[in-house]
């Protein structure tokens, strides 16, 4: 005769195992939030497309360091109320950073970003590429 365990109350017991595998289990990837990319490529340019609704253009940093360009953003903010009977203090912190490898056909001169209806959008030309034709001369 084999044991069977036997669960009485198995909702409570999946419950606490979700608790348990969220909070406590330190092997489990963290996922915040960070803004999506679209990354699109034109005969002349490519363009970022980065959707971040009610963020200002100022909680923007964009870097660009030997051929990575870094898009970042932290927002913190505090809000305290103090009442006769109670005290009440709320904190706000959100941060991200994005970085991505340029390739070398990048002109890095001429990036420019703009920020309008919650879409930032970063544009990297690209360089005129250098055509060398000549005729040679067969002696």
């Amino acid at each position: 005769m084999a044991l069977v365990r036997f669960n009485q109350y198995p909702a409570l017991t999946d419950l606490f195992e979700s608790l348990e595998k969220n909070f406590f289990n330190n092997e489990e990837k963290f996922e915040g939030t960070v803004p999506a990319v679209n990354i699109k490529e034109d005969n002349d340019k490519y363009t970022l497309e980065m959707a971040a609704p009610g963020m200002k253009k100022a909680d923007f940093h964009i870097n660009l360091e030997k051929d990575v360009l870094t898009i970042s953003s932290e927002q913190k903010e505090e809000k305290e109320e103090k009442k006769d009977d109670f005290a009440r203090r709320e904190f706000y912190y959100n941060s991200f950073s994005r970085s991505f490898s340029l390739p070398e056909t990048v002109d890095v001169e001429n990036i420019k970003a703009d920020y309008k209806n919650g879409i930032l959008n970063v544009v990297l030309p690209k360089k005129e590429e250098t055509k060398v034709t000549r005729e040679i001369k067969i002696s």
